[in-house]
């Protein structure tokens, strides 16, 4: 198994590697790990608020065809479903592979929610080339054998449909320690694990986008003065694309000091299977 040291540096991703007892495991420990936290910490989404449709819009959803239809669509990690409400008139069926059972619902504005229970091995039970588009927003970095599960999500999209991610590409701190906030073994991924293992997969990257920049400090600071998350706002979205931009020379993997953390904390990724 891979060191956690050389995790740490970025030059592989925790638990990608981990053995099946230690992928059922995690998958228990994360099961209700990020609904508990909705409560614990009074989020906007125990508010039954979704609070990153501004993030989700500018910098995936206006890069799909604009006149598409999708009859298919995959929602990993998708929970109650609400970050496809800004496209939700152009989706016919949603799929949605969620392990907590305090997220689930039965339709979102009439359009009903088909949920599956994850397998632990990350598999997918659905036929290859099935969904026009899939979504996956904040979710594999609470999964173990992450190259496995794109691995899926590829096999499952058909030619021509798009995959949308959205994950953090810092440590999120070390996870051998507790944390605030966080549930016990997510990490963020290293961009360069994306970028090779996209490659590897053959997907075309439509467009890639380092985003986020200092989030996590901003909703401390300013955040705590505005009625809403700081991702609801639309202007904020467009500034941080800027900041972003900005601040993506100084990207760390792991930061340990203050001026490694003025950085971009996420990439959003549009792909097209090929």
């Amino acid at each position: 198994m891979t060191s956690v040291e050389a995790c740490l540096r970025g030059e592989h991703l925790y638990g990608d590697d981990f053995s099946p007892e230690q992928i059922a495991s995690w998958y228990e420990e994360e099961r209700e790990g990020y609904a508990q936290l909705v409560q614990r910490y009074d989020w906007a989404e125990a508010k039954g608020r979704y609070a990153y449709h501004p993030v989700n819009v500018f910098y995936g959803y206006r890069f799909l065809p604009k006149d598409a239809v999708f009859e298919r669509v995959l929602g990993l990690g998708s929970a109650t479903g609400d970050e496809f409400l800004p496209i939700l008139s152009r989706i016919r069926r949603i799929d949605i592979v969620e392990p907590s059972e305090q997220l689930k619902r039965s339709e979102l504005r009439g359009v009903p929610l088909n949920y599956h229970q994850p397998n632990v091995t990350g598999q997918l039970p659905f036929s290859d080339n099935y969904f026009h588009l899939e979504t996956c927003f904040s979710t594999l970095h609470h999964i173990p054998n992450v190259s496995y599960v794109l691995s899926e999500l590829h096999r499952c999209l058909m030619p021509g449909g798009f995959l949308l991610i959205r994950e953090p590409v810092h440590s999120m701190g070390d996870w051998r320690r507790p944390r605030p906030m966080l549930t016990r073994n997510e990490r963020g991924i290293p961009l360069n694990f994306f970028r090779r293992r996209i490659s590897e997969l053959g997907f075309t990257i439509v467009r890639e986008s380092l985003c986020l920049a200092m989030n996590s400090f901003l909703q401390r600071t300013i955040g705590r003065w505005f009625a809403r998350a700081l991702t609801e706002y639309p202007t904020y979205v467009y500034f941080d694309r800027v900041l972003s931009s900005l601040t993506s020379f100084n990207l760390h993997y792991h930061p340990t000091r203050w001026w490694q953390r003025i950085a971009p904390q996420n990439v959003f990724y549009v792909l097209r299977k090929n």
